[in-house]
Order: C-alpha cells, then structure tokens, then sequence
C-alpha cells in the first residue's frame, strides 16, 4: 500500500497562515490610540519597504535552506559567517526575554477585563506596593509558575492557544462588523474626517516629526512574525509560482486589513472622549486596546438607543470577552514560549558555546537553561516596574523594549542576504531577487528603515529628557549582544583557533 502524499499548501491556505502569523489585533488599537487615522500612512509604508522586501528574503532562505535544523542560525552561518549569526540569533532570543518581561506584567490587565469588564490593575495596591510594583510582582510569580510547569513537559495547557487564538480571531470580525453598524446607525464617524487627519495625530505626544519617526518601530512591529514565513516553502504546492504570490497577496491584505481596521476606530472612537474621558483607568499601551473595544459596546448602546446603564453593560461585556480572549492566548503563547525559542537557540548553534549545564535537557526540554532564563526575566520585571514611574510610562517602556528588541534581529538577517546572494555553491531552489543589484537595494531599503525607526524610538526619550526611557530601550538589546560576543569569543579562543579551523 503507497504512503498517502502529505497534503501541500494552496495559495489560500498559504495566504490566511501568513496572515494568523502576522496580523495583531491590539496593533490597530494601539495605532489609533497614538496616532489616530494619521496611523495608516506609516503603516503601509512599512508594508512597502518593509514587510514585503523581508518576506521575499525569508521566502528565499527558507527555500535553500529547508532542510536545515539550526533555524536562522543556520540561514546567516552559511550565508555570511556563524560569529554573525550567533549574535544574531542570540538577539533573537534575547526579544522573546523582553517579550516575557512585556506580556507576564501586561497579562493582569486582560484577566482584569475578564472579571470586571475594566482595567483595575491600577487599583491593586496591597501591603503599600503601587499598581506597577504589584503588577511587576504578580509578573515574577507567573514566571515562576509557567517555568514550573513547563519543566515537567505538562504541554497538554497548550490546547488553551488554540482556544484562545479563535476567540482573538473572532475580536477582528467584532471590530469590523460593530465599527460598520455604529457608522451606519449613526450615519457620521465619531473622530471628525478632515485631510489633515491623515497626516497629524491627535495625541500631542506624537506631534514632531522626531516623535512620528519613533512611531514608524510600532508600524514595522505590527509586520512581526515572519520569520515563520520562511519555513512554509518547501509545505507550499508548486512554491515557486504559489509563494511569491502568496507573500505578496499576503502583504496587501494584511496592509488593507491594518488600514481599515484603524479607519474603522474612527467609527465609534471619538480620540478625546475615548482616551481622555470614557475610562476611569489611566490610558496605558497595555489597556488601550480593551478601553477602545469597552466603548465600542458603549457607543453601540447609543446608536442602538439603549438607556445609558444598557450601553456601559454592552460595553463591559465586550470588554470582557475581549479580555477572556487575549488571556487564554497569551498564555497558550506563554508556555509556549518559555522554551521554544530557548530550545532551538542551544540546539541549533554550536553545543560548544553554551556551558555544559545548561545544555543538560529533561522532558526534551532544556531545564537548567530554562530556570536561569527565569532568573533573567525576574531581574528584568524587578528592575523595570520598582525602578519608579506610573503606569502609562511604565507600559511605554516595555512596549519600546519589546519593540527594539524584536526589529533588531531582522537587520542582521537582512545584512546576511547579501552574502546568501553571492554565494553560488547555495542552491537556491527558486529566486524573487533575479540579480545581485536587486538583492543588495531591497537590503539597503530593509536595514535603513528597520535601523531609522530604532534609532528614533531609542533616542526620542532622551531628546525629551527621559534619559531613563532610552536606556531602557536599548539595554537588553545592548546587554544580550555583549553576552553574546564575549560567548562566541571565549567557543572561538577554546575550539576554533586552537584547532586552527576557522
């Protein structure tokens, strides 16, 4: 009896798995909140000279590369040098750190919709702690936990992401269907529609052109997640045609999604009402996004007619669905997370590298290593949220961090692309970039805009006295790189140079 053939990806299928990869509910909010309709220039800019030349890169390696175990390690080993790529990946990892840090203080606020319908965290204050130092507690305790757990290999809690995936997916189609009903109910957009409103946000904080080019980081993050992108290639039915297609399909959509999305906030968000006025909380990158969709079921309620008390319960309900929803899948994601990532930065460099206790493994999972990258995180939540400021600051470091963190590792894997075009002896089973010239612009294009909207998030606090703010911003990427150099420096001096193979 012949093996069934395994099932390749059509251009369909290849287009929703990009776009459940890459599209982020909260990146709409978020975008509003700072930057109103003003939000969707950047954004598709960053679709132009960002995600589509950065997939088509991926796609190409991924290709190449498909049957590699080493991940992106392996990709810029062979294509530029396996230094190079150490510290890389290594910074790779280092923003799934900052991820946690983000996520394990920010994951209180949707639990708190969840029970309340509101953002309440800012109200925990036990035993004399702030509402940042209780959530920052609360953080290192999750870590503890998920850490815990997972060690053991219990990843049958994992069923919760695909759960709580769905319930995401489904806040989408509330956003769109709910902004489109209030808009026709009520026959005007609640933020006013003028030119101008297209090119100046209503948040004076973002009022300088320094300030939009920090936002531009939010834009390029909101394109995340394509490094899974790379390694669809060699799942996708006659990839050389279909693959390209898709990524470029895949870019416009989720860039129209994004766009519209944003568009659609104005249906129901009036910018000085929603985030100055509707919320007893204080208005945080951590909680805008349930603040916006809270009065989206308010201002449903009004356009329905419903009496006032109906339309704050129409609202609170939304909110807690939301909030039920994003705490299910983030910690699907979480403990996912907690070792995935780790798992394939020990595994897929070189096992010299790394000191013998840490690559001890049990369960299949890398347990030393795991419980030292707890110790990390906790310092981390310790040192941001008992370093001193309020909430909002708080929330707009963390974001800032996770940011950098995250974009950082994408101009290394770009940088790489030059030598994985040069290189002859790399089959490559299908090219998007025909010539050498072609490759070397969409690098120049990709490493400019990634590095430009860095600099900017990283150097904008301290142009407004916020010194505190920039250090932040740049310290895991800079400390974990300086780790990772002086890693390789020491694998190099011990392995490499003595055998004389370099």
């Amino acid at each position: 009896m012949s093996k069934p053939k395994k099932q390749k990806l059509t251009l369909i299928s290849l287009i929703l798995m990009i776009f459940t990869s890459v599209f982020g509910f909260t990146n709409i909010t978020r975008a509003f909140y700072l930057m109103g309709y003003a939000s969707i220039l950047w954004y598709v800019l960053a679709a132009v000279t960002f995600f589509l030349p950065f997939a088509f890169m991926l796609s190409e390696y991924g290709a190449a590369f498909k049957d590699r175990k080493g991940g992106i390690y392996s990709w810029m080993a062979e294509s530029f040098n396996p230094k190079f790529a150490f510290i890389g990946t290594f910074m790779w990892y280092a923003s799934y750190i900052i991820w946690m840090v983000n996520v394990g203080s920010g994951i209180w606020i949707p639990l708190s919709n969840a029970i309340f319908g509101v953002d309440k965290t800012q109200q925990w204050t036990p035993f004399g702690l702030s509402g940042v130092q209780t959530l920052g507690v609360l953080a290192i305790f999750w870590i503890i936990l998920i850490t815990f757990v997972s060690s053991r290999g219990l990843d049958s809690i994992k069923k919760v992401t695909s759960i709580g995936g769905t319930a995401v997916a489904l806040i989408n189609v509330v956003l769109f269907i709910g902004g489109l009903a209030i808009l026709l109910l009520n026959g005007h957009m609640a933020q006013p529609l003028s030119p101008g409103a297209f090119f100046q946000s209503p948040n004076a904080d973002y009022s300088t052109m320094i300030q939009v080019f920090g936002f531009l980081v939010f834009a390029i993050f909101a394109y995340g997640g394509l490094e899974v992108v790379g390694g669809l290639v060699d799942e996708t039915e006659n990839a050389e045609k279909t693959f390209p297609r898709g990524v470029a399909i895949s870019a416009i959509v989720i860039a129209v999604g994004y766009a519209v999305g944003i568009f659609m906030m104005g249906a129901f968000t009036n910018w000085t009402f929603a985030f100055t006025q509707f919320s007893d909380a204080e208005v945080t990158l951590g909680n805008v996004a349930y603040i916006a969709m809270n009065n989206m079921g308010y201002q449903l309620g009004h356009a329905l007619h419903l009496t006032e008390a109906a339309s704050v319960t129409m609202g609170v309900w939304v909110s807690r669905y939301m909030g039920l929803s994003m705490f299910l899948a983030l910690t699907g994601a979480f403990f996912t997370l907690i070792f995935s990532p780790l798992k394939q930065l020990i595994e897929g460099t070189p096992k010299e590298v790394w000191p013998e206790y840490l690559t001890k493994t049990k369960n299949g999972l890398p347990v030393n290593a795991m419980k030292v990258q707890a110790a990390i995180v906790i310092a981390i939540v310790a040192l941001v949220s008992f370093g001193g400021s309020g909430a909002k600051y708080f929330f707009q470091v963390l974001v800032s961090m996770t940011n950098v963190s995250m974009t950082i590792p994408y101009m290394f894997l770009a940088i790489a692309f030059i030598g994985f075009k040069k290189k002859k002896e790399i089959e490559k089973p299908f090219e998007i970039y025909k010539t050498q010239t072609m490759a070397n612009i969409a690098v120049i294009v990709v490493t400019f805009v990634v590095g430009f909207a860095n600099v900017f998030t990283i150097v904008q606090p301290a142009m407004q006295g916020d010194l505190a703010g920039t250090i932040y911003s740049i310290l895991g990427p800079v400390v974990f790189g300086v780790v990772a150099v002086v890693m390789y420096s020491r694998y190099e001096k011990k392995y490499i140079l003595t055998s004389g193979t370099l």
